[in-house]
């Protein structure tokens, strides 16, 4: 006999979907707005490269993650 499955309901916002879509949402967006970010700036070396895809990815993510949250606790309620 298989036990019970438990379920729950949580109050609040669902962080593990908002981590999710985050993570999603960021690729898709990030990617095109580093590349084309990338065509105006001179990038010599690979490590000036990595330094501008980090620095403009930590901010694509960032206001993603605020986005993705406020729209989870506006649908929350």
């Amino acid at each position: 006999m298989t036990p019970e499955v438990e379920q729950t309901n949580p109050d609040g916002v669902d962080y593990g979907w908002v981590m999710q879509v985050t993570f999603v949402v960021t690729i898709l967006v990030g990617a095109p707005v580093v590349a084309l970010l990338s065509l105006t700036m001179t990038l010599p070396t690979w490590g000036e490269r990595a330094a501008f895809a980090i620095r403009v990815g930590a901010l694509v993510w960032f206001v993603t993650a605020v986005g993705v949250f406020l729209y989870a606790r506006r649908q929350q309620n």
